[in-house]
């Protein structure tokens, strides 16, 4: 699908933001542009409470580099099976499920989620 090729999770975008050296080296080799994210990392990742306007920023600068992935009754689908063959979190639920509807690899720093796909 128009190239992408991995979908990046929350934890995965929070870690390259702060420079944590395990996301940045799941990324190593691999361009933002072959990377989408879901609907739900956007809304996690801006709904902080205590969210700066220099890290609000900062988020959408890395994020317009991404390809946005919007949740689909296909995505609403999966998510539902998801949940029924694992105890996850919805939004970790609606994660897994969009990269599966995409056919796109999840990047991870959730070793609990990276196990159940």
């Amino acid at each position: 699908m128009n190239g992408l090729s991995y979908l990046l999770d929350t934890n995965t975008i929070i870690g390259l933001l702060k420079g944590n050296g395990e996301a940045i080296s799941i990324l190593s080799g691999i361009s933002l542009p072959a990377c989408g994210f879901s609907a739900i990392t956007r809304m996690e990742l801006l709904s902080y409470p205590d969210l700066t306007m220099d890290e609000e920023q900062a988020i959408n600068r890395l994020l317009d580099r991404m390809t946005h992935l919007a949740i689909s009754p296909l995505i609403e689908d999966l998510t539902i099976q998801f949940r029924h063959q694992h105890r996850v979190k919805l939004p970790d639920a609606i994660i897994a499920a969009t990269a599966t509807a995409h056919g796109i690899k999840l990047l991870t720093l959730d070793k609990k989620l990276a196990v159940k796909l």
